[in-house]
């Protein structure tokens, strides 16, 4: 069976566009710090897309469709690259027993983790992303990064881990940490690309604790 045509929107890259191979495609996303760009399996779409921000369909929300809108159908996600890590965090209680974990997306082996017993899940993304970005760096490894969190995607681009806990005695040492992986984003680039992770097409992330 001959393989079916796909053309490819880069957003973000060396230089964005449509593009009608993945190879071409590559070569506009590898080694871009901050790549966005997605398969479409018509070139309608693709140039359709193109126009469009990529948050709508690279993190597009559950909405309601109205009357008023037109309901496109559904377009298929590209399956995970499986080299590649994987990050995910768990929290029991809020704040509670938090912890995060990076694994390998092919074989699902353990590379680093760590657990505090006073934090949040949306500060365990955002430790684990970091953590991620230096192993990664640190090995020299040209590998993708996955998350189920679009929060923490945000909190690392902004250098920032914008959370509500409280510091206090309890939590003093968790915000020493966080200030570390702040300090290590400022002072530090990279090229890996962190990529969402789609659990509605794809199932649970590697990285997952299995506590839901």
């Amino acid at each position: 069976m001959a393989k079916k045509q796909k053309y490819y929107v880069v957003w973000k890259g060396h230089k964005e566009g449509v593009y009608e191979s993945w190879e071409e495609c590559q070569e506009q996303i590898k080694g871009h710090p901050q790549a966005q760009y997605k398969s479409f399996t018509s070139k309608t779409e693709a140039l359709f897309a193109f126009k469009e921000k990529a948050e709508k369909h690279l993190y597009a929300s559950k909405k309601t469709t109205t009357k008023s809108q037109t309901k496109l159908p559904a377009i298929p996600i590209d399956n995970p690259i499986m080299e590649s890590i994987a990050t995910d965090a768990a929290c029991s209680g809020n704040p509670g027993l938090m912890e995060y974990q990076g694994v390998s997306t092919k074989t699902k082996k353990r590379l680093f983790h760590y657990s505090h017993p006073h934090g949040t899940n949306n500060i365990g993304e955002f430790l684990g992303l970091v953590h991620g970005l230096s192993y990664l760096k640190r090995h020299n490894l040209d590998i993708p990064l996955y998350t189920d969190s679009v929060n923490a995607i945000k909190w690392v681009k902004q250098k920032k881990c914008k959370t509500k806990l409280e510091r206090n005695q309890k939590t003093e040492d968790l915000f020493q940490y966080i200030e570390r992986a702040e300090k290590w984003l400022q002072e530090n680039t990279y090229t890996t690309q962190i990529l969402k992770w789609h659990t509605d097409t794809w199932g649970e992330i590697p990285a997952d604790f299995g506590r839901k």
